[in-house]
């Protein structure tokens, strides 16, 4: 099988961190800058907009606006990548899975800056054990992205790992099965509109990633019954 993963609240928690991270990037950056606890408040609930599911669907590609594009928040992802910590023991799952013999690859958005959501596998530690590394948003909308993994794998169950659910409606084929890895801060905005989870065909729905393999078996055992 193909397994896919996301990388921010999938893989690795980068959410917990925001604020120390632009605490951290302020003080390398402006350390002139008065007030920089409140001014990093201020940044993160910026940022925590970004990640609600109404401002992003993939749909299209698209650039960042030039101050999302600047040296400091490129700071701040380096420091969020440093103080970002793996979820559920994600490298040992990730070898496991690979020994198992299936075909492992991060698919994931790119971050503001161009480049830099390889940079953060790199130093998560987790870029060398992917078999490939997509990121779509850029140079490619996610469905060209999700287009890729057939073009390069043909029809083979690709199991699409993903915190966002909200990615999966209106996507994949019939041999796409969805595994929603319930992360409590991106959860937060599905409980608001749990219904939409019935637009997903496929769902699957894990709080620890070892259950994965939980959706394997089921997976194989459906398609192919003894």
């Amino acid at each position: 099988m193909i397994i896919g993963f996301d990388f921010d609240g999938t893989l690795v928690d980068s959410y917990s961190c925001i604020e120390e991270a632009f605490k951290r990037a302020l003080e390398k950056r402006y350390r002139w800058l008065p007030g920089k606890g409140l001014w990093a408040k201020l940044l993160t609930r910026i940022e925590l907009q970004f990640e609600r599911p109404s401002l992003g669907g993939h749909k299209k590609t698209h650039k960042p606006p030039f101050f999302l594009r600047t040296k400091f928040f490129e700071t701040w992802f380096i420091e969020r990548a440093k103080l970002s910590q793996p979820i559920d023991d994600a490298p040992e799952l990730l070898k496991k899975l690979k020994e198992e013999g299936h075909t492992v690859i991060s698919f994931s958005a790119e971050d503001f800056i161009d480049g830099m959501k390889v940079k953060r596998l790199k130093m998560a530690g987790l870029y060398d054990l992917f078999d490939d590394v997509i990121v779509f948003g850029r140079e490619m909308t996610l469905d060209e992205a999700f287009q890729l993994v057939r073009e390069k794998y043909g029809n083979e169950t690709f199991i699409w790992v993903d915190d966002k659910p909200w990615r999966f409606i209106g996507r994949g084929d019939e041999n796409t099965e969805f595994v929603w890895y319930y992360f409590p801060f991106t959860a937060r905005f599905v409980e608001k509109n749990r219904e939409k989870l019935a637009l997903i065909p496929h769902l699957h729905v894990i709080r620890d990633l070892w259950s994965l393999f939980d959706v394997i078996e089921n997976v194989r055992k459906r398609k192919h019954p003894e």
